[in-house]
């Protein structure tokens, strides 16, 4: 048998100095040559299984594709492929693959070999994660189709449980830390946290939640059951657990009292530890419908106006997390019909909808948005959505797109509807290609709505929101007169709003739920000019303010005027 570091330098992988300081170093320690190799940077986890495919002549497999296992979970125990990290993963006739991780270990086959006497047993060389992978959606899949909701269990029970395995290194398939992670996605659906945050610090370890766009500490796990938290996560991801060196993305989907959720994982290296966010989107509750987002009367007629249009441009405008997919689904599902070909490139797909085609970026392999949008120019459709214009080229694509009879939906990162003018210029867009182009711009925030159980009164005069902003109250009169308009207010008149309180319905927070707050400027004639004329933002916003213009903090003041939410979540997000 060749030796292992003969082949790595044979393959030039390695340099015999690097090979000669590795062996030095694995006198000192527990690992194997391949690990420290690993560790060290020098070659790469493929590269080490590659030579040892080699030194074992064992065939290695980088993609395990399960076939006709099903049957062999009752007799192969779940504990015995966890602690020796192998797994059957293929059977066909009296041939059974087995995949493993450590060639060396041989225990493990000759039990699979007593175990199933009269069979061919192949082992099969492949990633540690892969193995994980399989005995996670396998083994834990066969226990769920038994129980359509996943195994939750007492939160101080499990941390009761967990202590006893502090000293353990392999922690992410044991049972304490599997119902740990299964309690806090539960607990994240039922509380309808949008993210879940996994954080490691120097001394300690934290999981928050973000609820209602706020961040709030649920719970802190002892230090040393972190990796296999963060472990576990990534075997139900499809993460590779044995890279903990480069960012990672993958996706988790699972059912929750009878509720469809998908959670997209982010993992990314940190000083101390991989930290990991995930975003859970709740499928089955997903409902896009224009009239039900948040939107004032004046602000949903000139949108549904605008969408109605046969060509041109409409943009979203607000940072990450303000609502911006939601409205344009919402907008995309009311012009969905058998009559229009709709088709959409994102990244990432969030919600699948019936009837429209939706396109995946990828663009670690070059499908960037610019590349989508050629391609779905040659499938014939009548709207487009991009996810988001992040270049020049993306938005010159769009602009073509809406001149030959498009039309086009899409998303800028810009403060306020004005503003995204002015980024499309800086991006070299020329004033007369967005006049021609552009028919409106919305802006837009989520903000928090009062819990309904706990929200207090208190009062304000008319001059104090003035000075806030608000150019707009609504006037409760009794004038019976057709037509006849209300006084003005005095600047001294009193009027009731609300704050938030605190009780269990909404966790002490004084808020349960979000809604939107909209500033939407189409582009009148007279906006066009100062636009060729190239005036500046201020001057933009001040004519379209002139001209009905409804701004975020008047939008967000005017649900403070309606009880909806309360001044200082107003301030805040304006």
């Amino acid at each position: 048998m060749r030796k292992f570091g003969e082949i790595l330098l044979d393959a030039g992988l390695i340099e015999e100095a690097e090979l000669k300081k590795a062996l030095s170093l694995q006198r000192k320690s527990s690992l194997k040559i391949g690990q420290i190799l690993v560790k060290k940077g020098l070659i790469s986890e493929d590269d080490a299984l590659k030579a040892l495919s080699q030194q074992y002549e064992i065939e290695y497999i980088e993609k395990l594709e399960p076939s006709g296992i099903e049957a062999l979970v009752e007799k192969v125990p779940l504990k015995f492929v966890q602690k020796y990290r192998v797994a059957p993963y293929y059977v066909k006739d009296r041939e059974i693959k087995i995949a493993l991780s450590d060639p060396s270990l041989l225990h493990p086959l000759d039990e699979f070999r007593l175990l199933f006497i009269g069979y061919d047993v192949i082992p099969v060389l492949t990633r540690e994660s892969e193995i994980l992978r399989i005995i996670h959606n396998v083994y834990e899949a066969k226990s769920r189709a038994e129980d359509s909701s996943i195994e939750m269990g007492d939160g101080l029970e499990i941390l009761d449980d967990i202590q006893d395995l502090q000293d353990s290194s392999e922690l992410a398939n044991q049972a304490p830390i599997i119902k740990l992670v299964n309690m806090v996605l539960s607990n994240a659906v039922n509380e309808k946290a949008s993210d879940i945050h996994f954080e490691p610090h120097e001394n300690k370890f934290t999981i928050r939640f973000r609820i209602d766009g706020i961040l709030h500490e649920m719970m802190s796990p002892p230090k040393s059951i972190q990796n296999g938290v963060i472990s576990r996560v990534k075997i139900m991801a499809n993460l590779n657990i044995a890279e903990n060196r480069l960012p990672q993305d993958g996706r988790i989907r699972v059912r929750f009292g009878g509720n469809d959720i998908d959670i997209r994982v982010s993992s990314l290296p940190t000083q101390h530890g991989e930290r990991l966010v995930l975003r859970l989107l709740n499928r089955t509750t997903a409902k896009y419908d224009l009239a039900n987002i948040g939107f004032e009367k004046q602000t949903y007629e000139q949108f549904v106006s605008m969408i109605n249009e046969p060509n041109g441009i409409i943009l979203i405008t607000g940072p990450t997390g303000s609502g911006k997919t939601t409205t344009l689904y919402a907008a995309l599902v009311r012009l969905n019909s058998p009559e229009r070909n709709i088709i959409t490139v994102e990244d990432p797909i969030e919600y699948q909808i019936e009837g429209i085609g939706q396109v995946q970026a990828r663009s670690k392999i070059g499908f960037t948005f610019a590349e989508g949008l050629r391609s779905i120019l040659r499938q014939d459709p009548d709207v487009i959505m991009v996810g988001e214009i992040r270049d020049e080229e993306t938005a010159r694509i769009a602009i073509q797109s809406s001149l030959t009879g498009h039309l086009v939906f899409s998303t800028l990162h810009t403060n306020d509807a004005p503003s995204a003018i002015t980024r499309l210029l800086d991006m070299g867009i020329e004033p007369f290609l967005v006049t021609s182009t552009c028919r409106g711009i919305m802006a837009q925030r989520l903000v928090r709505r009062l819990c309904s159980h706990c929200k207090k009164t208190r009062t304000i005069t008319i001059k104090e929101l003035t000075a806030l902003g608000l150019t707009y109250l609504e006037r409760k009169t009794k004038a019976k007169t057709k037509g006849k308009k209300a006084p003005p207010k005095p600047a001294s008149e009193k009027i009731q709003i609300f704050e938030s309180g605190g009780c269990k319905e909404c966790m002490h927070t004084g808020f349960r739920g979000r809604m939107g707050v909209y500033e939407f400027m189409p582009l009148t004639s007279k906006i066009r000019e100062m636009v060729l004329a190239r005036a500046s933002l201020d001057d933009i916003k001040n004519v379209a303010i002139d001209e009905g213009l409804i701004t975020l903090r008047n939008a967000a003041l005017r649900q403070v005027v309606n009880g909806t939410t309360s001044l200082d979540e107003a301030l805040r997000i304006t």
